[in-house]
């Protein structure tokens, strides 16, 4: 088998990586954290700040007691970070358990102003999280489902392969960001821009790329944009991100004692506060990254500064690994797009996905195998419903991680 270089490659200008992970306590446990897209480690400010608002007299949201002012901060503090974090107006933030959630919600309310024949577009690229919803939704009320196809040999979703599905009858387009399987990232504004020409909304899963790539819901073009905190430093949330006056015109179903306010119309029961507070934790973590790069002082500056340093980080740590497997040989991977986020789906010829992900777990290395939610990708790559290897950079990767990777994948039992 061939010698794998591990020798890192120069690094540069970002944040201090070394100090930045020592701000994970998970990290101490030993393993190489390759699992970020199922959910990142937690920074310890999340944590405390998590634990500040549980212990803190809290209420129903409110005016009058200590309690009820404090949830209400809470709320609205996490309503600015994460309007921050995502470059839209805070009062269009929805916050629910999470965006599978979110987008089901969203998906009912927007079918029940379709007929027999409207139309939806999907696309094979998505996480069914925003698949499935819209099938069903359509379903439920005679729409057309249509199903814009990603080529499978390098990953790619082109902007035709979805718009020439566009008519006078569609009413949404739903597309990814990013793909959690293989990290392509299509181009989603030019995909906006024909969907508005139709007159279409065009709701866009942000899960996967708002945890690598600095973000604008605006830029997109998305109507609707959602996301899940817990991928990029936060807590286990949902988040719909969409233009207040958008959300006015949308009646969900609701208690009839809750309020009819927008964006709480859409928050059904009461909202984990503690969370919302390790959501804006989270945030001023992730702009404090943009601090240390020389952003500021406005906190959406730091962000961007700081998401773009950690896509760099991440970026470098991928070229390396991909580099290392070509050393290998031996390994089929499917993450080929252009632009892509630092995930790659990979297996070792010969040696079946489970033995593979065993085998990095005792050298101290997490890296899953499966689908992921993604079955429709999966499907149309010929991995059936059971996926492959995923490797998945976070902000806290290192070169040491990837070494360790780079060695359990060279010495994989055949």
């Amino acid at each position: 088998m061939a010698t794998v270089d591990h020798a890192p490659a120069p690094i540069p200008r970002t944040y201090d990586v070394a100090a930045f992970r020592r701000r994970f306590p998970a990290l101490g446990e030993g393993a190489a954290h390759f699992d970020g897209p199922g959910g990142s480690q937690v920074p310890v400010e999340v944590a405390e700040a998590v634990a500040a608002t549980m212990t803190s007299a809290i209420a129903n949201v409110g005016t009058v007691t200590r309690a009820e002012r404090r949830a209400r901060d809470v709320v609205l503090a996490a309503r600015r970070a994460l309007g921050d974090l995502l470059g839209c107006d805070p009062r269009g933030v929805v916050v629910g358990r999470s965006m599978t959630q979110l987008t089901f919600d969203l998906s009912r309310t927007l079918a029940a102003s379709w007929r027999p024949g409207d139309e939806v577009v999907v696309s094979r690229l998505d996480h069914d999280a925003n698949i499935r919803p819209w099938v069903l939704a359509a379903t439920s009320v005679g729409a057309v489902v249509r199903w814009a196809e990603f080529d499978p040999a390098t990953g790619e979703l082109d902007v035709e392969a979805v718009t020439r599905h566009l008519g006078p009858r569609t009413r949404v387009v739903a597309v990814t960001a990013a793909s959690n399987l293989l990290g392509t990232r299509p181009d989603v504004a030019a995909i906006a821009r024909a969907v508005h020409d139709v007159g279409a909304l065009m709701v866009v899963d942000g899960v996967h790329a708002t945890a690598h790539v600095p973000t604008d819901v605006g830029a997109f073009g998305a109507d609707v944009y959602l996301c899940s905190p817990y991928k990029l430093l936060g807590p286990h949330l949902g988040v719909m991100a969409a233009d207040p006056g958008f959300l006015e015109s949308l009646r969900p179903a609701k208690l009839a004692p809750s309020t009819d306010v927008v964006p709480e119309r859409f928050e059904l029961g009461t909202l984990p506060y503690e969370l919302l507070a390790g959501c804006t934790a989270a945030v001023d973590v992730v702009a404090g990254l943009g601090a240390e790069v020389g952003a500021g002082p406005a906190r959406r500056e730091r962000v961007l500064a700081g998401m773009a340093a950690v896509e760099a980080h991440e970026d470098r740590l991928r070229e390396r690994i991909e580099a290392g497997l070509a050393q290998i040989g031996g390994i089929t991977t499917w993450s080929r797009a252009a632009r892509r986020t630092p995930t790659l789906l990979l297996r070792v010829d010969g040696v079946p996905d489970a033995v593979v992900r065993q085998h990095l777990v005792d050298r101290g290395v997490n890296a899953p195998n499966g689908s992921f939610y993604a079955l429709e990708a999966s499907r149309h790559l010929g991995l059936g419903d059971t996926g492959a290897v995923r490797v998945g950079l976070a902000p806290y990767s290192d070169d040491e991680d990837v070494a360790r990777l780079l060695e359990g994948l060279a010495t994989v039992p055949h």
